[in-house]
């Protein structure tokens, strides 16, 4: 399993309007093929910044099975327009105890 975590500043004034884009984008990210799980979560301290958290069952199936698709597409025309840069987005592991 892999973990997704992208860091999202979305522009200030528009925080509300990109928590109904992603309710609407929810369901696109999770028909990809190896996506098992997605959660957005907002800044207290930084209200204008998200992050959102993908488990994936691989970094391919993060890359070919969305980001090479038209599910991507659809993904990126509802909640792109909010964002007030491009989101920094990272691959992650766990680390045994």
């Amino acid at each position: 399993m892999v973990l997704e975590v992208a860091l999202i500043d979305v522009t200030p004034g528009h925080e509300d309007e990109f928590a109904a884009a992603y309710a609407q984008a929810h369901a696109i990210i999770t028909a990809a093929e190896g996506c098992r799980s997605v959660r957005m979560t907002r800044g207290i301290e930084s209200p204008s910044r998200f992050v959102l958290l993908v488990e994936w069952d691989s970094v391919e199936a993060h890359e070919e099975n969305f980001r090479a698709t038209e599910l991507f597409g659809r993904w990126r025309a509802l909640i792109g327009p909010h964002f007030a840069g491009p989101p920094r987005v990272e691959h992650f592991v766990d680390v045994p105890a």
